[in-house]
């Protein structure tokens, strides 16, 4: 999230020796950390395999690696695509390839593949917040998700207020080309005390089964639905839209509503908030959604919580959230990160990982660095169970 990143730079940079840092030195532009032992309190429903890190300001393909904000599994090729939410002069927007090795043993180092720029479409690729270029959105990638087949991909971008350019949704090409955007609901464009915030929109991306529509997820509520979530208050809902891919019209509207922050801020200055970095479909009717917390000076933390879309009532024709004219699709606590023992960087993507040799389901999760020497690019993998019991569905999204 760019907006996180400008409000808490100084205060992580502050704080640098309070953040979740730990690992060997880099070799390489890489280091890698011992597979976490499993926390005997902790919750059902995920297990850490282990975690790995890329340095900050690791080079790659003549680009700076980081900002990941988005992961997802390719499973004709078996690499994982990654997003950048780069919109500075470090290169212009892209997306890298991946190989990630794990198993019961742990997590070995990542492997990048290759990278490609993403691109408008007359070809080139989009202009940096330096130098913009006029009429057009410096997008700020947030989520990528594999349509059918492994050819093309969608991705979103929280938009570009200060220039007039709401949320988008795009599609593209394996190799960075441009394929489609969509003319998203005019509730997404921002407004004078109305509609999304600044840096809290289109967070989550999930593609539904059959591969005909998908969900996305804003970061944070609406302006005239409440304030962000922070300690000690959850604030307002957050809305999940399901959008037919094929004509672009919304087709239903969730409400969800994330946790207070679990944590205070331990400097005088600094964010501190909570709101949804991610969501992934988890079966028929069902998403998984990551929330992630920042406290300046006290690091980031991370809940994930599995839900029922069809337990949430439609929220389209409500232009204003309020207690009592809508319900808010209710959440099962898959894992609390620190119950399971396991420090977090600033979690922004989450994917189905290629599955165990005994079928078990694995999620990948990646940090965003924020291209800030205090961070690095974290890889956490985990085994994930439904608490009934069992292997969940698990696979990339879009499944039929």
């Amino acid at each position: 999230m760019t907006g996180l990143r400008r409000r808490a730079a100084a205060a992580l940079l502050a704080a640098a020796a309070l953040l979740p840092l730990g690992g060997c030195a880099p070799l390489a532009g890489l280091q890698q950390q011992a597979r976490a032992p499993a926390a005997p309190a902790a919750p059902p429903g995920l297990r850490i395999i282990g975690t790995a890190r890329i340095a900050p300001g690791t080079d790659w393909g003549g680009s700076t690696f980081g900002g990941i904000s988005g992961i997802d599994r390719n499973p004709a090729t078996g690499e994982y695509l990654l997003i950048s939410d780069d919109r500075s002069a470090h290169a212009p927007a892209r997306i890298y390839t991946a190989r990630l090795e794990y198993g019961l043993r742990g997590l070995a180092p990542p492997e990048i593949t290759g990278v490609h720029w993403l691109r408008q479409a007359d070809g080139r690729p989009f202009a940096g917040a330096r130098r913009p270029e006029p009429g057009v959105d410096v997008p700020d990638a947030e989520s990528v998700r594999w349509l059918l087949g492994g050819a093309q991909f969608l991705w979103t971008s929280e938009g570009d207020f200060s220039r007039g350019f709401g949320p988008q949704l795009r599609a593209s090409r394996a190799d960075g080309s441009h394929v489609r955007t969509w003319a998203l609901p005019e509730s997404f464009q921002p407004g004078a005390g109305r509609g999304p915030r600044r840096n809290g929109t289109l967070e989550g991306l999930a593609v539904a089964q059959g591969g005909r529509s998908a969900w996305l997820a804003m970061e944070l509520a609406w302006h005239q639905d409440g304030p962000p979530a922070r300690h000690g208050q959850p604030g307002g809902p957050v809305r999940f839209t399901l959008i037919d891919l094929e004509d672009g019209r919304p087709l239903r509207q969730i409400a969800y509503q994330p946790d207070a922050a679990p944590r205070a801020r331990r400097l005088p200055f600094g964010p501190e908030l909570n709101g949804v970095s991610e969501i992934l479909d988890a079966g028929a009717h069902h998403l998984l959604v990551l929330e992630r917390a920042y406290a300046a000076g006290a690091g980031f933390a991370a809940r994930l919580y599995r839900i029922d879309t069809r337990r949430g009532s439609d929220t389209l024709g409500l232009d204003t959230l309020t207690p009592g004219n809508h319900t808010p699709a209710p959440k099962t606590l898959v894992a609390d990160f620190a119950a399971l023992g396991q420090a977090v960087d600033n979690l922004e993507g989450m994917t189905w990982g290629a599955p165990l040799a005994d079928g078990t389901c694995v999620l990948v999760l990646v940090s965003d660095d924020n291209f800030n020497p205090a961070q690095s690019t974290q890889f956490v993998v985990a085994e994930y169970r439904p608490q009934s019991g069992g292997n969940a569905p698990c696979g990339t999204t879009g499944r039929p």
